[in-house]
């Protein structure tokens, strides 16, 4: 399948830590990731967290507790997680978890930034 798809970077496992609130991922390329549930919850692929445009995302704050319900294939190319805050929407790519992986910290940060600079917080 083409990288267009998400396929670029290929998992050989995803194991879901319902109690740590964490995905972890090994990939075929050797790098393994563990992305905690609050980080995939805000930055969800979905519309609803992205927008539209490149200037539309939406900073979702109070989500530190959040934690993943189940984790549900879709096809070959990605998975749908579904959150106990109800949010189910949003493909996760295989090509976007690793860049989420891969950027983790820097994606953090921004997030951390956006975050103080709106006078939001991780609390629920």
């Amino acid at each position: 399948m083409s990288a267009e798809y998400g396929n670029r970077h290929q998992p050989t496992e995803i194991r879901l830590k319902r109690e740590d609130r964490v995905l972890e991922i090994d990939y075929a390329d050797g790098c393994s990731f563990a992305l905690p549930a609050e980080y995939l919850r805000v930055e969800s692929p979905s519309a609803e967290v992205q927008g539209h445009g490149p200037d539309s995302k939406t900073i979702v704050a109070g989500r530190r507790h959040v934690g993943i319900l189940a984790v549900e294939p879709v096809g070959s190319y990605a998975i749908r997680i579904r959150f106990d805050d109800m949010h189910d929407t949003g493909l996760y790519t295989w090509d976007y978890l690793y860049r989420l992986g891969a950027e983790q910290d820097r994606i953090w940060q921004n997030y951390l930034r956006s975050l103080a600079e709106e006078g939001l917080s991780r609390e629920p």
